[in-house]
């Protein structure tokens, strides 16, 4: 089948953009970042075997693009969600997406760091923003209703943290999970926690941050 030359060149500057960031990760390596906010520090590991967006977490960690953003989306229960930049700041940075790294070893339980994207309406190819993540909140979950939640098989171990740390089975499968909360998952139960519009669940008032590679 031939690709619209749209589709096309996307896919080409997609493949390009993976490889330029794969090369940045082994070049600049990078394990651990740091995130300072009001209600206290939030220590993170990037996975290894999610390296494009590790490496890209890693690089726009290092050029300070998450220093200019907010929690800009707080679901009591479910994710807060960060890392929108301004119009201008994306111009700047040509927005670009992250091919999936989907693995079945990485699931969404409490204090998981995954890659927000569009809707597969928009997005079949299921391709992450480069700059909106989230971290997961979620509830516990009984094998029964963990197994009707989650759209992919679960191991036992997964079984098991779904029982007793919590999470969002429901999201396996459809993003990227690349780090996790080693120190500090009460400051994301905090921002958790914080008063928010109704609507687009926007906090009341601006939770800042500041991230920094710290291994």
């Amino acid at each position: 089948m031939q690709l619209h030359p749209n589709i096309a060149k996307a896919r080409l500057k997609q493949h390009l953009r993976a490889g330029v960031l794969l090369a940045y990760g082994q070049q600049y390596p990078g394990s651990e970042v740091l995130f300072k906010t009001r209600f206290g520090n939030i220590r993170v590991k990037l996975y290894d075997d999610t390296p494009i967006h590790k490496a890209n977490f890693l690089l726009l960690t290092r050029r300070g693009v998450f220093n200019e953003t907010v929690f800009n989306r707080v679901v009591k229960g479910f994710a807060v969600q960060g890392g929108q930049t301004s119009e201008s700041r994306t111009i700047r940075l040509q927005r670009y997406r992250l091919p999936p790294e989907v693995r079945p070893q990485h699931f969404h339980f409490k204090g998981a760091l995954g890659m927000a994207r569009y809707s597969d309406d928009e997005n079949p190819q299921r391709l992450s923003s480069n700059t909106d993540f989230y971290f997961t909140l979620g509830h516990t979950f009984t094998a029964a209703a963990a197994k009707a939640s989650a759209s992919r098989p679960l191991t036992p171990t997964q079984f098991q943290t779904y029982a007793t740390t919590g999470g969002v089975p429901a999201l396996d499968g459809a993003y990227t999970v690349f780090g996790e909360v080693v120190e500090g998952l009460d400051v994301v139960e905090k921002i958790g926690q914080i008063p928010v519009s109704s609507g687009d669940k926007w906090p009341l008032q601006d939770v800042g941050m500041q991230v920094t590679v710290v291994k």
